[in-house]
């Protein structure tokens, strides 16, 4: 380069404004005040990240058993066909258009909803002592009670006990509004089933008045479920202690097949008097996982006030939801709305429904048959077919989840749970040997 044309960059107005910028601006500028004291780098979700590992595998027998969501016995996604159905129904809908929801949701699904949940018989419906919001999903149904919960519910000191293990997102959540956390044991590593009795021992001497957190079939991550006598026993001590029960339901005629006996639990509930919430998703049984279609209920107790409190209580869940995200999407509650209201569209959507779930059913039976047929012990993979929905706690430990993992591509999480949805005919005889070889070699 000459030094004419040095001289001339230099000389050069909008060069040298650029300079006098940037000195300004380095000598000026302030160091964040977010440093990494204040906002610390967050963890990895484990679960995304074990996904995240299996795509960048390149492994040609490699088994996803972490993901949460159906696959079919190709290992695809699977629309149901009522949803497709639903979804040219809409597109053929002259009057479709993009407006915003009510605050509240849409309000024909939400009355739908109710009665899938509650029962089209329920008194409390007919009381008119339910009030029904949209959500984002099962996630924002748990984040709406909980924030509710944490601005009104009048204990203290207010207490909310999960159990022992649960849904990984159920500590933050529950944590970012606030609310104090305790655990009470439900799964027992010994019989690979309920510890029924360390359950109802622990919200037998849980601080009265506190928030008890049930999952209303198909525990994740465990897939064991309460018998409807324990639930009896449940309701019981509840009843004695004066808490207040709060349903997550995500996985309603998914679990079983049927709609009625998978929301038993909460029926029962209900029937007995309690004042209660129920976080409701229609991810899983309808398919509609990124569409984030999900109802809040809460139902007070029967009374001369129930219509008054629970206008008081719909005030002030409308305003809460207000003020997170104004109003719900509408699409995945517009699908759901077709399905749940027309009768020819919810009989085929039970057929669905049963087809997941039979598939997940045979899934666990050869599991258990191989794995007993591999190591000649009959009954000792029994607790795979007592589990039900859609995870099952295999009984690995950490070591042996990770050693599966990297020695087989067999993908589940640290704790043992795998996604039985992940499992066909075509990977269930090689994720079986993978399964017992890594049990035989590793205690």
């Amino acid at each position: 380069m000459s030094p004419n044309s040095t001289s001339s960059q230099i000389n050069n107005p909008l060069t040298r404004l650029s300079n006098i910028q940037g000195h300004i601006n380095m000598e000026g500028c302030n160091p964040t005040v977010f440093h990494d004291g204040i906002v610390p780098l967050a963890p990895e979700d484990p679960l995304f990240g074990l996904m995240a590992a299996y795509k960048k595998d390149d492994f040609d027998k490699k088994v996803d058993l972490g993901i949460g969501a159906y696959r079919d016995n190709n290992a695809q996604p699977w629309v149901l066909p009522v949803v497709k159905k639903a979804e040219e129904l809409l597109r053929k809908d002259p009057k479709l258009n993009h407006e915003y929801l009510p605050i509240a949701g849409l309000a024909d699904f939400t009355t739908a909803a109710q009665k899938l949940i509650l029962g089209a018989d329920s008194l409390a419906i007919k009381d008119k002592r339910v009030v029904s919001l949209q959500t984002i999903s099962g996630t924002g149904a748990v984040h709406l009670g909980g924030l509710f919960l944490a601005h009104f519910y009048p204990r203290n000191p207010k207490k909310l006990y999960f159990s022992s293990p649960t849904w990984a997102n159920h500590n933050q959540i529950f944590s970012n509004v606030g609310l104090p956390l305790e655990t009470y044991p439900y799964f027992s590593p010994h019989t690979k089933g309920l510890d029924f009795d360390g359950m109802r021992s622990t919200i037998e001497q849980a601080p009265e008045g506190s928030i008890i957190l049930l999952h209303a079939c198909a525990h994740n991550p465990t897939g064991v479920d309460p018998t409807r006598d324990q639930w009896k026993a449940i309701a019981k001590v509840i009843r004695a202690r004066k808490h207040f029960p709060f349903f997550d339901c995500a996985y309603q005629g998914f679990a079983s097949g049927d709609l009625d006996n998978d929301a038993w639990a909460v029926r029962y509930f209900v029937s007995e008097g309690f004042e209660l919430c129920i976080a409701q998703s229609f991810a899983k049984n309808f398919g509609l996982y990124a569409e984030r279609t999900g109802v809040f209920h809460f139902v007070t107790g029967a009374g001369p006030d129930a219509q008054s409190t629970i206008a008081r209580i719909g005030s002030q869940l409308t305003l809460l939801q207000r003020s997170e995200i104004s109003n719900p999407p509408a699409y995945g509650a517009r699908i759901a709305s077709l399905v749940l209201n027309d009768p020819e569209l919810f009989k085929e959507w039970q057929a669905n429904l049963r087809t997941m779930a039979g598939r997940i059913i045979d899934m666990r039976k050869a599991l258990r048959l191989k794995l007993e047929g591999l190591n000649g012990k009959e009954g000792s993979w029994k607790h795979i077919t007592d589990q039900i929905g859609m995870f099952s706690f295999t009984g690995l430990t950490e070591k042996q989840a990770v050693k599966v993992k990297d020695d087989a591509h067999v993908y589940m999480t640290k704790n043992g749970r795998i996604s039985m949805a992940g499992l066909n005919t075509g990977n269930v005889d090689y994720t079986a040997k993978a399964i017992d070889k890594v049990v035989r070699e590793t205690q």
